[in-house]
């Protein structure tokens, strides 16, 4: 899957997640139906499942977008443009052209040329990208962009203009950003290296073109450095160049002898030379190897892209690409569904997973028994949903309705959607009308309070009854949940 495929891909979670379905308004159970069969008609069965996302989510995109022009103005915008590298080397290149490397009134003060501030510059650039390698191979750091690749990558999408979007957009502009930091931080940097070759090397040019058409003088002046000083220090820094282009700095004498006080100088064009070098050596060559570096970097990130693909969303499109079950493991706590509330659980879960759903509903673990939670509990690497089963009737203590939540939820793996179900059933029929709406609506909000520090938000249904519009909305937004809290781990 490569970087257009894997936002694509993110492009249709963000609507297929979102919450409720059928009210983003282009996007609807139909379309995703259609999505999924078009793709395996194009695929067929022997492709990898990530081909099938990939050819799905295409499909899909095609039919979104001409069918909300939201969605084709937000991929638009977070779709890289190439032709911005290139515009910014240009203009790095001219800016480097035009700028007065040698020195104002045909002078060079060799002490102190504007083209020691380039190298300055640089080497501080080189001090901080040692100092991060080191950070990172001492485990300390990641390879998230730095401050400066974050400041541009929210000055293209800023929060603010983020949170007027749709929330299915908001969403995808959320994930997208989240998910391409890395290859953002390697683009980001490749052009900024490529841009500090360009400009090096438009200096450069227009240093030798104002030497052919001009004459002039190296000299060089100081209150404080007499010239055996100044002799050491350009020692240091021309020395490379010196040895590389065999042309011999004068000596302390040589000096003495072309500071302004005392003389007008001499002819500039090999302290031209020596500091043409010194810039081709110390910013040209490695900013480019910099640039070539960063460039390979972002070819492996893009393609194939590094796209999560163990959240709950991805692998029931996986299922459906093999034409497994969905497997469903439902853990009731201190409480025993009957058999109308078992075919609630599984009309329910057919809605939200597919026709091939297998539903599994444990032995309930009794009260106050959460810490003895059976092994064979723990769920299996192809499950597609755990769930823990409660009900309405039962009074929530974090000590233990808490507590079993906090054990079961620890066992499941970080891929597989974790929920929690209360069934509404007996309490509707305990606590009838009138008064019933009420006490429900109080109840509700005992339990959201409860789990309010697990962070997860409650799936309230009426298993019996088998009205499940508003419950599998609410599962549907429980598995999104799921899906970002794994991509955030």
């Amino acid at each position: 899957m490569n970087e257009s495929e894997a936002r694509d891909a993110l492009l249709v979670r963000a609507y297929e997640t979102a919450q409720p379905l059928p009210m983003t308004g282009h996007w609807a159970e139909d379309d995703r139906a259609w999505a999924t069969q078009a793709a395996l008609q194009s695929v067929g069965e022997q492709a990898g499942a990530d081909t099938f996302i990939a050819c799905r989510a295409q499909l899909a995109c095609e039919r979104l977008c001409s069918q909300d022009s939201g969605a084709k103005q937000v991929l638009s915008a977070l779709t890289w443009r190439p032709w911005i590298g290139w515009v910014l080397a240009l203009v790095a290149f001219i800016a480097g052209i035009i700028t007065d490397a040698i020195g104002p009134a045909k002078q060079i003060n060799v002490l102190a040329p504007p083209l020691l501030a380039v190298l300055a510059w640089n080497l501080a650039v080189y001090l901080v990208l040692v100092v991060r390698a080191i950070t990172r191979l001492s485990g300390a750091g990641s390879d998230q962009p730095g401050p400066l690749a974050r400041l541009i990558t929210h000055a293209i999408a800023p929060a603010r203009r983020i949170e007027r979007l749709t929330p299915p957009l908001a969403c995808f502009a959320r994930d997208w950003i989240a998910a391409s930091a890395p290859l953002t931080a390697a683009r980001i940097a490749r052009i900024l290296h490529t841009a500090a070759a360009a400009f090096a090397g438009g200096a450069l040019l227009g240093m030798y073109v104002r030497g052919f058409a001009l004459e002039y003088r190296a000299v060089w002046e100081s209150t404080f450095l007499d010239a055996s000083t100044v002799h050491a220090i350009l020692s240091v820094v021309l020395g490379p160049a010196s040895a590389v282009t065999a042309i011999a700095l004068p000596d302390a004498a040589g000096l003495a002898a072309i500071r302004s006080a005392v003389s007008p100088g001499e002819n500039a064009a090999h302290w031209i030379h020596l500091y043409a070098m010194t810039v081709a050596l110390f910013v040209l060559m490695p900013r480019v190897l910099l640039a070539l570096g960063r460039f390979f970097v972002e070819r492996r990130l893009a393609s194939p892209f590094p796209l999560a693909m163990d959240d709950g969303y991805f692998q029931a499109l996986a299922r459906a690409h093999r034409g497994e079950a969905a497997v469903i493991r439902i853990v009731p706590y201190s409480y025993h569904p009957g058999p109308q509330a078992a075919l609630g659980l599984n009309a329910l879960m057919v809605r939200v997973f597919g026709s091939r759903t297998e539903v599994t509903i444990t032995p309930p673990v009794a009260f106050g028994e959460e810490d003895a939670l059976d092994s064979a509990l723990i769920p299996g690497a192809k499950v597609a949903l755990v769930s823990a089963l409660f009900s309405l009737t039962a009074t929530p203590e974090q000590e233990n309705h808490g507590a079993f939540i906090d054990t079961l939820a620890a066992r499941v793996p970080q891929s597989v959607p974790f929920a929690v179900l209360i069934d509404e059933s007996a309490f509707r029929q305990r606590f009838g009308e009138p008064g019933g709406t009420v006490r429900l609506q109080e109840r509700r909000a005992t339990w959201q309070r409860m789990l309010t520090g697990n962070r997860l938000e409650p799936v309230f249904v009426d298993l019996e009854h088998h009205d499940f519009t508003f419950a599998e909305r609410a599962l549907r937004a429980a598995l999104a949940q799921a899906a970002a809290r794994a991509a955030q781990s």
